[in-house]
């Protein structure tokens, strides 16, 4: 087993994991408000049916909530903000006394502007608050979570033949430039997670190699959040696109947490829960924690 690197501590608005404390795996669950993301598009742009859905993942165990409401699957349309605040503002309002982190996978200012003002716990940015507009709005909270995540050019094109020298060696390089970035900033480094972004601007093997060296890239302290849920790569391993992927996306998410991943970013979250329980109780035997506390 590889041996973990146990950042201190991640800070999310109302909510503090620690993992010095309890090193257990946090589960985010993914709540897709979309019609067109790639897995579950359409399942829940009903409202009723997307609050039903959150609390169907918090019954399940779900630590997080990412919500989102604009597909970035590859060569996908941009959507305006006005219709992504439409889709994910209302939920994320009736949300708010569920007893969960809350996290907006958006990577627009104004979005990101409103989500705070509403009591959103965690930015989630796929551009990796390059902007410094967003840059600002982060800023300007003491203490919601921030996750940037590595992308290769943007969702329109990324897939078209990403090419990198080293691929972790350039991931860690960016990753370890926004932090420092946002810590010039004033925001403190545990409000800040990274995420290297399988399938964002990588093609199948690098994906694999970034999932086999994950424990080689680069962090100061700050939590590792990796999403490989149900992603295309894990298709392509199966080999049939049509696959059922729930299996795969699990065992993905037990070698990524065993590789040092902090926080596993998954459609599936009964199945990802109980097998972060079993992880948990293989490795961190012993620990006085919740998860692994089992009774005879």
């Amino acid at each position: 087993m590889v041996e973990l690197f146990k950042p201190a501590a991640w800070r999310c608005g109302r909510f503090y994991f620690d993992w010095q404390k309890n090193p257990a795996p946090v589960v985010m669950g993914i709540l897709n408000i979309t019609p067109d993301s790639f897995s579950d598009g359409g399942n829940y742009l009903d409202p009723d049916k997307a609050l039903a859905h959150a609390f169907q993942m918090i019954q399940d165990g779900v630590q997080i909530i990412d919500i989102g409401g604009e597909s970035t699957k590859p060569g996908v349309a941009p959507t305006s903000a006005q219709e992504e605040q439409d889709r994910v503002l209302p939920i994320l309002e009736k949300l708010q006394s569920a007893g969960v982190a809350l996290s907006i996978d958006t990577y627009k200012a104004e979005t990101m502007q409103l989500a705070l003002s509403i009591g959103v716990d965690i930015l989630n940015d796929i551009q990796g608050f390059q902007n410094p507009q967003k840059i600002s709005i982060a800023a300007s909270s003491k203490d919601v979570g921030l996750c940037i995540m590595h992308m290769q050019n943007q969702p329109q094109n990324m897939q078209i033949q990403p090419h990198y020298e080293d691929v972790i060696s350039e991931i860690s390089q960016f990753l370890k430039s926004k932090v420092d970035y946002l810590s010039s900033h004033g925001i403190a480094s545990e409000r800040i997670a990274i995420d290297p972004g399988f399938g964002f601007g990588k093609s199948t093997e690098h994906n694999l190699r970034l999932l086999h060296r994950l424990g080689q890239i680069e962090r100061s302290g700050n939590a590792l959040l990796v999403g490989l849920s149900r992603k295309k790569t894990l298709a392509k391993v199966l080999g049939s696109l049509s696959a059922d992927r729930t299996i795969a996306s699990v065992s993905a998410a037990l070698l990524a947490v065993d590789r040092g991943a902090n926080v596993i970013r998954v459609h599936d979250v009964k199945s990802t829960v109980e097998a972060m329980k079993v992880w948990t109780a293989m490795h961190l035997e012993g620990l006085d924690t919740t998860q692994t506390k089992i009774s005879s």
